[in-house]
């Protein structure tokens, strides 16, 4: 009698034992393949931002971990859907609550989003001097939410990245050689082309002005009191300030040594006397 029942609770548990062991082996296989695949993805996503030096590590770096938790959210649903678990419920729970998380944070993910194209199309890159969403300074930092920008002053400004995208962007740093835009004024009287002369000799004297983009000296502008030229001397964009700053001055002694007046804004008082 004993022994019958012995084999009846046997025979009647073993399937279920069985099949759950089964289930544990399988979700078990299931969880160390998907960790495996889902460390796969994270490194070959990083490796491709690694290998090309014109790719940003720090967006590969977020779409690699992007890739590995879409790997084991997927690995964690099969997982449970092993065991029996409806997952249809979960999933659903999941959108409902990303949807909600979404729409909280919607300020939050359309700078994440800004920060994506920043980083794909990199319109700017650190180092570079830019002029965005009404700040200029060189950009010390780029990250998924924001970029850091250090002025001359050495003021340190956060800008959202949906700001910058947002704007329109001035990159001072694109190109290699940059032209310096600078207008001086005349009297009517003086010689144009003696001016222009005078003007060109500062220039090809200036340590920092090259010879090749030529300077563009020429006449802009007829005024009411003054004859405007407009100067655009050539330098290496490292240069550009010291020539904005610097050759206005240079003109200024240039034009005085040589006699040449600079007008300026004067009123004449005619007093008549009455008998």
């Amino acid at each position: 009698m004993e022994d019958y029942l012995q084999n009846l609770d046997v025979n009647q548990y073993f399937p279920m034992l069985v099949s759950g062991a089964t289930n544990v082996l399988v979700a078990g296989l299931i969880l160390i393949i998907g960790l495996f695949v889902a460390n796969k993805v994270d490194r070959l996503i990083c490796g491709i931002g690694a290998k090309y030096q014109k790719l940003d590590d720090t967006l590969f770096r977020f779409l690699g971990s992007l890739g590995k938790y879409v790997v084991l959210a997927f690995v964690a649903i099969a997982v449970l859907n092993r065991f029996g678990v409806q997952t249809a419920s979960i999933v659903a729970l999941l959108g409902a609550a990303g949807l909600a998380v979404g729409l909280a944070l919607q300020g939050t993910l359309s700078n994440l989003a800004a920060g994506v194209m920043l980083l794909i199309f990199r319109p700017y890159k650190v180092g570079d001097f830019i002029n965005a969403a009404s700040q200029f300074g060189q950009v010390q930092q780029i990250d998924l939410f924001t970029t850091i920008l250090q002025t001359f002053d050495n003021q340190q400004i956060i800008v959202p990245n949906s700001q910058i995208w947002g704007s329109q962007i001035t990159n001072h740093s694109h190109h290699s050689v940059r032209g310096v835009d600078m207008r001086f004024g005349v009297a009517y009287k003086e010689n144009t082309d003696q001016v222009r002369k005078v003007i060109d000799a500062v220039l090809a004297a200036h340590p920092h002005i090259l010879k090749d983009p030529a300077p563009f000296v020429e006449v802009e502008t007829l005024n009411n009191s003054s004859v405007d030229f407009l100067v655009r001397p050539f330098c290496q964009g490292e240069h550009y300030f010291n020539v904005l700053y610097s050759v206005p001055e240079l003109v200024k002694k240039a034009l005085d040594e040589n006699g040449i007046e600079i007008p300026f804004p004067h009123r004449k008082l005619i007093i008549e006397k009455q008998d």
